[in-house]
């Protein structure tokens, strides 16, 4: 399956941070028939084995399959729901936006104060959380709560698809990218013993990869993401962190990891050798499951790569297909040499 149809799959997919279940059940059915052994833990995570064609050490290849969106935390009287954030979200995107809400995924609306009856210094300021509220067209506080219980969590609804020039938007860009290149990665039978780890609830706190690495113990790591992209017309120099199109990114540093040295060098010489293009992240902030991984036990070097996503963490984000495309190529050459 191409790139950008599986990216289609799995980004139409809801899998807000604990409530992974259909994303799961759908890498599952498509890494079935690759599998040489296939477990879920706990935690929710899913861990997929292949036998390496070579003698070696264990490797951990990791992307998360849980995304941003909302939680439930209460309702009016007159049947609107109340909410939080399950991961980070930039309130400022949240006004008007459509979700799925709920195990029975019932449509909804973001909603607000009206402009026309807000206040002059109420304009002048980004509403908070506590002054929004979901429609889901219930008609008082326990037709709500009866329709999305307390707990359960709402979804954004944007659909997946091609625009502009190699162009891609989508909800759960970050990390459904990650997924894709692991997808594509475990078609082939690796170079070493390989775990494939999907793991969950990396949005908040990076805990299922830390369940995951204490029961592989791998060797190395190698953590597939899709990282901050700040590419905007006002923004020069370091502020742009990085850009899609300009390729795959590599971080030597971010807000939970050192990554390895040695890696750090191995991935950017593969890269060379390879002509993958590849650029580096330039401002040192947010982190991955590599955070977790490399404290695991008696440590773990990663090394982690990523995809540049523009308006990452919001209802829809944006990357290049090629950058994916890429980001593959280079996870595919570094798992040939790395544990050597």
């Amino acid at each position: 399956m191409s790139m950008v149809d599986m990216l289609k799959n799995l980004c139409d997919l809801d899998g807000v941070s604990g409530w992974e279940d259909d994303v799961r059940n759908h890498i599952r059915k498509a890494a079935e028939p690759f599998a040489d052994e296939m477990r879920e833990d706990v935690m929710g995570n899913l861990l997929v084995f292949r036998k390496g064609a070579k003698e070696g050490k264990t490797v951990m290849a990791a992307a998360h399959m849980d995304e941003v969106g909302l939680i439930v935390r209460g309702a009016t009287d007159d049947g609107f729901l109340r909410f939080g954030t399950d991961g980070g979200i930039d309130r400022r995107l949240l006004f008007a936006k459509t979700v799925r809400c709920g195990q029975k995924k019932l449509p909804g609306v973001i909603g607000v104060k009206a402009v026309h009856l807000s206040k002059r210094k109420e304009l002048e300021s980004v509403p908070q959380i506590n002054d929004m509220y979901i429609d889901i067209g219930a008609s008082s506080k326990d037709d709500a709560l009866r329709k999305v219980p307390l707990g359960e969590v709402c979804a954004f609804t944007t659909k997946p698809e091609e625009f502009g020039k190699g162009l891609f938007k989508a909800k759960a860009l970050d990390d459904r990218v990650g997924c894709a290149v692991l997808l594509r990665l475990l078609e082939e039978k690796p170079a070493y013993d390989t775990w494939f780890a999907f793991t969950v609830q990396e949005e908040i706190g990076v805990r299922g990869a830390r369940t995951a690495a204490y029961a592989l113990k791998p060797s190395m790591a190698l953590i597939v993401e899709g990282t901050t992209a700040a590419d905007l017309p006002d923004l020069k120099g370091a502020e742009r962190v990085c850009a899609p199109g300009e390729g795959v990114v590599l971080s030597y540093m971010d807000g939970g990891t050192v990554y390895d040295r040695e890696l750090f060098a191995k991935m950017r010489s593969l890269a060379d050798n390879e002509k993958i293009p590849w650029q580096l992240k330039q401002t040192v902030a947010g982190g991955t499951d590599a955070a977790a991984i490399q404290r695991s036990r008696d440590g773990v070097p990663v090394a982690g790569l990523a995809a540049a996503v523009r308006y990452i963490h919001a209802p829809v984000s944006v990357v290049f297909l090629e950058d994916a495309e890429n980001v593959y190529r280079l996870a595919r050459t570094f798992l040939e040499v790395a544990p050597c």
